[in-house]
C-alpha cells in the first residue's frame, strides 16, 4: 500500500483524494498553511501555482527524498491570457531545482476535477498525463492512478511539463470561456 499526502483541501485535492482511496491506498489530507507532518511516499501538491514557492519555504525538508507532484497550470490570473513561466521552461522544472532532493513530477494539470471523479471524459476513460525525469517515481503514481481505475500515461520527461502546461491552460480557458464545461476537456485515444 501507497500513502499519498495531498497538500491542499480544493475539488482536486479531494478528486486525487477519492482516486487514491478507489485504489486502496491511503491518504494523508494536508492544509497548506498547517504544520502537520508529511507521511505520504507520495505528496500532490493540490494548491494555486503561486502557493508553492511558500511550500517549499516551509516543508522543503520534509519533502526531500518524497515524490512531489505538481499539478499547477502556472497561469495569469489577473489577465487569464498567458502562463506565467518562461517558454522555454514550466513551473514544475522549478520546483525541481527548489527541492533537489526530491523526485518531482507534473500530472493531474490536464485533468479537472469532475472528469477525475467521473472516472470518464467523453465517454472514455481519463488518463491522468504524468512528466518526470525518475522512472521508478513515474511508476509509483502510474500504478497509484490505475489501481484507482484511471489511465495513465508517461508524457515523458520533466521537459515535457512544458507542454502539459500549455495543454492545461487551453482547457481552463477553454472552460472559463463557456467553450466545454468542467466535465469536458481533452481526452486520450490510444489506438
Amino acid at each position: 500500500m501507497t500513502t499519498v499526502s495531498i497538500i491542499g483541501k480544493g475539488n482536486m485535492g479531494s478528486a486525487i483524494g477519492a482516486i487514491v482511496a478507489a485504489g486502496g491506498n491511503s491518504v494523508q489530507v494536508v492544509g497548506r498553511d498547517t504544520s502537520d507532518p508529511i507521511t505520504g511516499d507520495i505528496v500532490v501538491l493540490a494548491v494555486p501555482h503561486f502557493a508553492i514557492d511558500e511550500i517549499v519555504a516551509a516543508r522543503g525538508a520534509d519533502l526531500a527524498g518524497r515524490i512531489v507532484v505538481d499539478i499547477t497550470n502556472p497561469l495569469n490570473f489577473e489577465t487569464f491570457d498567458s502562463l506565467v513561466v518562461p517558454a522555454d521552461g514550466s513551473r514544475a522544472s522549478e520546483l525541481a531545482k527548489a527541492l533537489p532532493d526530491s523526485r518531482v513530477l507534473k500530472a493531474f494539470n490536464t485533468n479537472f476535477a469532475a472528469t477525475l471523479a467521473q472516472k470518464t471524459i467523453g465517454g472514455l476513460p481519463t488518463t491522468v498525463l504524468i512528466a518526470g525525469d525518475d522512472e521508478p517515481a513515474k511508476q509509483a503514481l502510474a500504478d497509484v492512478v490505475r489501481a484507482g481505475g484511471l489511465n495513465a500515461v508517461d508524457a515523458g520527461r520533466l521537459a515535457r511539463a512544458r507542454e502539459l502546461e500549455s495543454l492545461g491552460f487551453l482547457q481552463l480557458t477553454a472552460a472559463v470561456g463557456e467553450q466545454i464545461g468542467w466535465t469536458g476537456g481533452f481526452a486520450l485515444v490510444a489506438a
